[in-house]
């Protein structure tokens, strides 16, 4: 029996698009899924999260991340992984994946997400190892969830990441009223201290030309300072899509690492 009230399910050029009755949300939330050309056994998850004013198909559509991931699984550099692209939830120009008054995206993710891809793919199961990564806010998500949820998590990755909810406020129309939306306003390097001694393996990259580029340089230093493993590196390039469609080999190889 389903989890869900409704999920609409539909495959096209190689992905898979679903439309699901979120109980997070209490509404209809979209996904792109990518399933490897070639596999057997139970897959990992790999989770995708979209910055501001994206959605779902981002990732694919403008990333390209699938054709990426096929090209490494099918020189042997990765293992097959089921690539899972949720839309934020489409609050404003971006949820920021956290808790709201009325809807909880932060939820959404972690246990939607992943509950519908279980029951819509039968090579994801429970024992699937999770992952979860993105890119500017959908990196600040994956860095903040990676980090407040360690247990869930074999590894996270963040490319080009808002480091604190506060910055969100260069991106959006309406901070003030996501603001007043938003339960939990807090940064990433809060949870990665509070749970140091429990976390999975995570990374983290930025463009040296990228707007956020000191704000990730802080949070290296900051857990630098505080001893607390991870993996920082620095790039050529901006906060665009060439940048994180180059890069994100970078964290699929990384992912790999821990299978």
């Amino acid at each position: 029996m389903s989890s869900f009230f409704t999920t609409e399910h539909a495959f096209f050029q190689g992905l898979h698009f679903l439309t699901v009755k979120s109980n997070a949300l209490k509404k209809r939330a979209d996904l792109t899924v990518y399933t490897p050309t070639i596999s057997e056994g139970v897959l990992p998850i790999v989770i995708l999260l979209h910055g501001v004013y994206g959605s779902h198909w981002a990732w694919t559509m403008k990333g390209k991340v699938h054709e990426t991931a096929q090209k490494l699984m099918d020189s042997g550099e990765i293992k097959p992984m089921i690539l899972a692209m949720p839309s934020d939830g489409l609050y404003g120009d971006g949820s920021g994946y956290v808790p709201h008054q009325t809807a909880n995206y932060e939820r959404w993710i972690v246990e939607d997400v992943i509950q519908v891809v279980k029951e819509q793919f039968s090579q994801a199961t429970d024992d699937s190892p999770v992952f979860i990564t993105g890119l500017s806010m959908g990196g600040f998500g994956a860095l903040r969830l990676g980090a407040k949820y360690p247990s869930l998590f074999r590894a996270f990755s963040g490319l080009s990441s808002i480091t604190h909810f506060d910055q969100i406020a260069e991106f959006v129309a309406d901070f003030d009223q996501l603001k007043a939306d938003a339960l939990e306003q807090d940064g990433v390097g809060e949870y990665l201290l509070q749970n140091k001694d429990s976390l999975p393996p995570f990374r983290f990259d930025c463009g040296r030309e990228d707007v956020l580029i000191e704000h990730n340089r802080e949070l290296h230093k900051t857990l630098t300072d505080n001893n607390l493993p991870h993996i920082y590196q620095e790039f050529a390039g901006q906060h665009s899509w060439e940048y994180w469609e180059e890069h994100i080999a970078d964290t699929l190889l990384f992912f790999n690492q821990h299978l």
